[in-house]
């Protein structure tokens, strides 16, 4: 064994039990992958930033929009609303909400008490509807209306019958042959009095308001 120049004659000694070890010096191919690594990590970020501003920017709602469309290209058309109470009824439409005083009314009384026919019809005429005949109900409906009411109405005459039937809560409306635009008002056994002016409003405007047009959830 060599001695290092200027330690002749000396001797030493390797004590303690830990002794350096030298590990394998990192490859050139296992920088090359962290390096691809860190650059796929970044652009997985970024995307998701972008989509992120999207959707709270509302950047996205165009191709929605378009994915709803219409094979034309034209975007879906909204349900045309009914008319409403007050308003002059369409010509020819009979399914138009028409002004009371354009609607005759038959008052019926289809109870064993006494003068109710007399009274709702009074009521009604207050409320601007031209009244028509007044008195008992025939044979075919005289005791058998359980409800409150029973409004009958012809094809002409269906949105009178719709204005004749918001008056009173829980009254069944239903239709006949006849051919004119009048309407029957039979009184049910469960009959106390007609709604308030302000309740009966707010019956109408819900039983004629249309349906909510479906929004765009990713699906048409």
């Amino acid at each position: 064994m060599l001695t290092p120049r200027g330690l002749k004659g000396k001797q030493y000694r390797v004590t303690g039990n830990t002794y350096p070890r030298l590990g394998r010096p990192p490859k050139k191919s296992r920088k090359v992958i962290a390096a691809l690594a860190g650059l796929l990590a970044l652009a997985l970020v970024g995307l998701g930033g972008v989509q992120l501003y999207d959707i709270f920017t509302g950047k996205n709602k165009n191709s929605s929009a378009q994915a709803c469309a219409t094979p034309s290209g034209k975007p879906l058309a909204a349900p045309t609303p009914d008319a409403t109470a007050g308003a002059p009824a369409a010509e020819g439409d009979p399914h138009a909400i028409p002004q009371p005083s354009a609607v005759t009314v038959n008052v019926y009384n289809a109870t064993t008490k006494g003068g109710l026919a007399g009274r709702t019809a009074e009521e009604l005429k207050k409320r601007g509807f031209v009244i028509g005949k007044v008195g008992n109900a025939p044979a075919e409906l005289d005791k058998k209306v359980p409800g409150t009411a029973q409004v009958i109405a012809g094809p002409a005459g269906a949105g009178a019958g719709t204005l004749v039937g918001s008056q009173i809560a829980g009254a069944a409306v239903t239709a006949d042959a006849r051919t004119d635009a009048s309407v029957d008002f039979v009184i049910g056994d469960s009959y106390n009095a007609l709604l308030d002016e302000t309740q009966a409003a707010a019956a109408l405007a819900l039983a004629t308001k249309p349906s909510p047009a479906p929004t765009a959830t990713g699906s048409c």
